[in-house]
């Protein structure tokens, strides 16, 4: 990723970059404008990453007294003036001066164990084995934690962490062309950390490098490094035990996951009985490229969320009561609540069927995961590798010139920054765009067709196309989820909007609504997309779609009927749906499902009921720009049809799958199933990653469709008898595939 420096142009671009780099049609002319991509809007830059307003309202209000930009801080960048002497030798050495300097906070392990044995959640697990023999606990509690005790002996030597810092200091500079940090994060942290309060790093994990650069950053800053939870099974013993002395908490030996470790009894109580001052730990996967920046969201106060009562969950219901009638056809509309996700806690989390229905501890946990995750997605900055990736996956497919894809990233970078995102890069347009194309080479096609007539232009000019494999594919939307998060009420709107289209397309009734009293026509190629959209049936789509998206998409305190009616607002704020009232002599098209069939009415239709054209109803839409709105709603579209296009093969599939299965066995078939459809086709490879089998299977269960039985050997997948008849997974495809953009 590439990020600006103060100066607006980013100075540490690789010159061998510089020198293959392709060329840019009318190149100069741009720079002769000084064509240049904003960082920010005025002065300021957006604040992001702030807290839940009604969780944690105190939180919030500490950050909101801060109203000045303090700049940024690149990490790599150490020079005399961070140091307390001066001098040619200094400069030299300033490295090494200023990693002496920095303040550490050891934490020796020292009375740890005695505290792990007198703590009442370990003393409760360890009486349950019976595993200890009367007159001799104390030897038994000890043979029971033996496991456990390199986790429990991890400390923090403040001479290894100093020189252990001054290598990452060196290795990263050799690795990455700058760390940037907003200091404005690091004021809340330290002000945070002044509280006295243990402090928990929860972090968006883009490499197994994130587990040395956040505790560095740290460290720079004279905060303290927290104990970092790596996921990673390393068996080297020397390694093992120099990591253990820098507060790095492994696996167990016994565990080759760190679901496998959580499937212990005894590794939660201990996990949570070391009382430390602060640890970090990892919640999403990613993959790195380029520069660093890093940031760090705002912090809120744990016990503050779980004692005010203002996370409400009480509301949640299954998913399968949320939609399930609706895609069987036997009711209209959703009920209103938020969909609940049971399944981001480990299944050692799970309660039994019976404890089903009382489970407010468990429904809290996941209530501060989703604000973690969502927290942690909004804060990041959308960087220019983003905005070329989401251009090339969802607006220029099939290839886009080098001209074209810099007049999009200079109109996108508004868009981003009208909707109060930060971005990470600014200065000249044309090294912005050539950058990220250097940094996304492997994963592109840049070529120059031949031309008898304009050959020197389009050498100038090149044709730049995503390379068609699943690694290309799969990095480049990893890239765009920033994007597609910023655009996510966009997105959902035009989902809906394109769902509501296409009905008016397979129902055989023209799309045009005349003011002349016309009721319709048959279609016979014949299509302008001048129709009235029904607000209140627009709104009902996209909350139906905002049910079928993964957690973590919507703010977790917003009600899902509040988030459809603000995706369907921002339409008409970007321009692509005008609001009209609807005088009472003109026919409105009713959307209500009615026998399957669109019907047409009049206002003043004697023989209407109340229920069939109401006032609210009479807000309505119309698509503005017909002629350049098909562009855009598949721009929009597109970046949620990889989750959608995922769930539509995982339902054909239950058809190929001889079920029941266990669940990794079943994950595993459907993920091959989703290699192979995208093979067949050559397109469409981010719908068949893991990471999209599995949302897709997780989806399926919440919904009813597959059902989740827990065994002693595991957990065992099979397909209910309700969606074992083909009729029924038909309408579970249609109602999906309504929202894919055709």
């Amino acid at each position: 990723m590439v990020e600006e420096n103060n100066n607006g142009i980013n100075k540490d671009t690789d010159p061998r970059i510089q020198q293959n780099r392709p060329a840019l049609s009318g190149e100069l002319k741009i720079k002769k404008k000084m064509k240049l991509v904003p960082p920010s809007l005025g002065k300021f830059r957006p604040v992001v990453g702030q807290c839940c307003h009604q969780c944690t309202p105190d939180s919030l209000r500490k950050k909101l007294e801060q109203n000045t930009f303090l700049g940024f801080n690149n990490l790599l960048s150490v020079t005399e003036t961070q140091t307390r002497y001066r001098g040619w030798l200094v400069r030299r050495l300033c490295c090494a001066l200023f990693v002496s300097g920095c303040k550490v906070y050891g934490s020796p392990a020292s009375d740890r164990l005695d505290r792990i044995c007198q703590s009442n959640r370990v003393t409760e697990v360890l009486a349950a084995d019976h595993k200890a023999p009367e007159g001799d606990e104390g030897q038994g509690q000890l043979s029971r934690l033996s496991p456990f005790l390199p986790l429990i002996n991890t400390c923090i030597s403040p001479g290894l962490l100093r020189f252990m810092g001054w290598v990452m200091l060196k290795v990263f500079a050799c690795v990455f062309g700058s760390v940037h940090v907003n200091l404005n994060h690091l004021s809340a942290l330290h002000k945070a950390s002044q509280e006295g309060s243990p402090l928990v790093y929860v972090y968006v994990r883009h490499s197994a490098m994130d587990c040395a650069l956040v505790p560095l950053v740290l460290f720079c800053h004279n905060l303290r490094v927290p104990y970092t939870v790596c996921p990673l099974r390393i068996n080297n013993s020397f390694l093992r035990s120099v990591l253990q002395k820098m507060g790095v908490i492994l696996l167990p030996s016994s565990a080759l996951t760190e679901m496998e470790a959580e499937m212990d009894t005894l590794y939660s109580p201990v996990m949570t009985s070391v009382g430390l001052k602060s640890a970090l730990q990892w919640l999403l996967r990613g993959k790195p490229s380029g520069s660093v920046r890093i940031h760090f969201t705002n912090p809120f106060s744990l016990k503050e969320m779980c004692e005010s009562g203002r996370c409400r969950v009480d509301e949640w219901l299954p998913l399968q009561d949320l939609l399930l009638p609706v895609i069987l056809n036997k009711r209209d509309k959703c009920v209103f609540g938020k969909r609940r996700t049971s399944w981001l806690l480990p299944s050692s989390h799970y309660p039994s069927a019976l404890e089903e229905q009382g489970c407010p501890d468990r429904d809290l946990s996941i209530a501060i995961i989703l604000h973690l995750i969502f927290s942690a997605t909004s804060c990041m900055a959308v960087m220019s590798t983003s905005l070329v990736s989401s251009l090339l996956l969802y607006r220029h497919r099939k290839g886009v010139r080098a001209s074209v894809l810099c007049r999009d990233v200079a109109w996108l970078t508004e868009e981003v920054l009208f909707r109060n995102r930060d971005v990470g890069f600014g200065g000249s347009l044309v090294e912005v765009v050539h950058y990220s194309l250097s940094l996304l080479t492997p994963h592109l096609i840049i070529a120059a067709a031949p031309s008898s007539k304009n050959s020197v232009s389009i050498r100038k000019d090149p044709l730049i196309v995503p390379r068609p494999s699943f690694a290309a594919t799969l990095h480049l939307s990893l890239q765009a989820q920033t994007v597609t998060h910023t655009f996510i009420l966009e997105a959902i709107g035009a989902c809906a909007v394109s769902a509501m289209l296409c009905e008016v397309v397979f129902s055989g009734v023209s799309s045009r609504v005349r003011t002349d009293g016309v009721e319709g026509e048959e279609v016979k190629g014949d299509m302008e997309f001048d129709v009235v959209l029904c607000q209140t049936e627009l709104t009902e789509r996209a909350l139906q779609l905002c049910h079928l998206l993964p957690p973590g998409i919507m703010p977790p305190c917003q009600s899902s009927q509040s988030f459809a009616l603000d995706a369907v607002d921002s339409l008409v704020r970007c321009g692509i749906l005008i609001m009209e009232e609807i005088p009472r002599d003109i026919p409105i098209c009713d959307f209500w499902r009615r026998e399957g069939a669109l019907t047409w009415t009049t206002s003043d239709d004697p023989y209407q009921s109340d229920s069939d054209c109401e006032e609210k109803d009479l807000h309505s839409y119309k698509i503005s720009q017909p002629s350049q709105c098909p562009e855009m709603l598949f721009f929009l579209c597109s970046m949620l049809a990889g989750h959608l296009r995922a769930l539509c093969w995982t339902t054909a599939a239950l058809d190929l799958i001889n079920t029941p299965l266990a669940e990794a066995e079943f994950v595993s078939q459907i993920h091959s199933y989703l290699c192979d459809t995208a093979n067949q086709k050559k397109q469409h490879y981010e719908s068949c990653s893991e990471e999209a089998a599995r949302t897709a299977v997780r989806t399926l269960i919440d919904l009813g469709v597959i059902l989740e039985e827990r065994q002693t050997g595991g957990v065992v997948l099979g397909v209910s008898p309700l969606f074992q008849l083909s009729e029924n997974r038909q309408k579970l495809h249609r109602f999906i595939s309504q929202y894919l953009y055709n």
